[in-house]
């Protein structure tokens, strides 16, 4: 029988092989810093020896960093030297302007968060798992005020429904039960990212999971119509006891879908599938004669809503995304594909 190794305190903090091979030999004496914090001016990180706040060079945008990121420092000054690469990325495009907002970085689970009242929204959880499938890491939905719902089951199900194989855990935020449903994903050096609309329960979430750690304020909501105050303005780090680290996130009010067509395609898995089998190989799946697609709906293995839901989300997603080239975070802008 052979001894599974402890890790390493880096290990713990989410580091892995994925960062360390980028350090070259010449930045062998610089030290890795995990971004727990990102505001205007500052940034706030975390090390080996706990937290510490980076000095940043002149000209620094922080807008270009993320919670969640890996960093090299100055062991002297705490000087931030240079980000490594991603493994993963959450980021989204305002209304307003053509460059990514970045959320939170080198997630290994995105929780998306709704609740169990009239927050749950087909289209909105749609719309999450797109930019889950986009950023690289492994969706989970999670529905919460599972207490106060009438028919969890009908919830549970219609969330499963939309994307192969994505779990769905419905929980009460404030129980303690929710940290055992979500410990497969809060391992040692595990990320976990939580995503949703104001109100749903992400806050109270983090609160639990991370029992007398770093807790969040929160706030009331009316439950007939989800309406109230959302509590968290920024994006945060917390430990987790036990192992694995949780990122908190502001609600986001409006979610678009720009340059994600890899995140439709796997949403929409069981429609792309069928598209290669159509008579005509730019069908639209609205019209053509031999189109594998309709012939699905009309056979009842495939809901037309679904198709609809599908052809709105391509549609933004063209119109939405520029067509532009180079590298964007760690993602390209493609050309438009439809």
């Amino acid at each position: 029988m052979t001894n599974t190794p402890l890790p390493t305190p880096l290990e713990l903090l989410g580091w892995s092989d994925f960062f360390s091979d980028q350090v070259n030999p010449a930045e062998a004496d610089l030290l890795p810093r995990r971004i727990a914090s990102v505001h205007r001016a500052r940034i706030e990180a975390i090390g080996v020896q706990g937290p510490v706040r980076l000095e940043l060079p002149a000209g620094a945008n922080t807008a270009e960093f993320a919670v969640g990121d890996w960093v090299l420092a100055d062991p002297f000054s705490d000087m931030l030297v240079r980000r490594l690469d991603r493994k993963s990325v959450f980021q989204r495009r305002p209304e307003v302007g053509r460059e990514q907002q970045l959320v939170a970085a080198n997630i290994d689970t995105l929780l998306v968060v709704t609740s169990c009242n009239a927050d749950f929204n087909i289209e909105r959880l749609e719309r999450y798992l797109i930019m889950a499938n986009q950023a690289g890491s492994n969706p989970v939905i999670v529905l919460t005020k599972a207490d106060t719902a009438e028919d969890v089951g009908l919830l549970q199900s219609q969330a499963e429904a939309l994307q192969r194989d994505v779990p769905v855990i419905a929980l009460n935020g404030r129980s303690d039960d929710a940290r055992s449903l979500l410990s497969a994903w809060c391992g040692i050096g595990q990320t976990i990212a939580l995503v949703g609309s104001s109100g749903v329960g992400k806050s109270t979430l983090v609160n639990t999971l991370t029992a007398s750690h770093s807790q969040q304020k929160t706030g009331t909501i009316r439950e007939y119509d989800a309406q109230g105050r959302h509590t968290t303005t920024a994006r945060s780090l917390h430990s987790i006891p036990g192992g694995g680290w949780v990122i908190d996130t502001p609600g986001i009010r409006t979610l678009y879908v720009s340059d994600v067509t890899d995140g439709i395609d796997m949403l929409f898995a069981d429609i792309t599938e069928l598209a290669p089998l159509c008579k005509f190989r730019d069908c639209t799946h609205v019209h053509e004669p031999g189109c594998a697609v309709q012939a699905a709906v009309k056979n009842g293995t495939l809901a037309a809503e679904r198709v609809e839901r599908w052809r709105s989300l391509v549609s933004e997603n063209r119109d939405r995304t520029p067509v532009v080239g180079g590298p964007r975070g760690n993602k390209i802008a493609r050309k438009k594909k439809y």
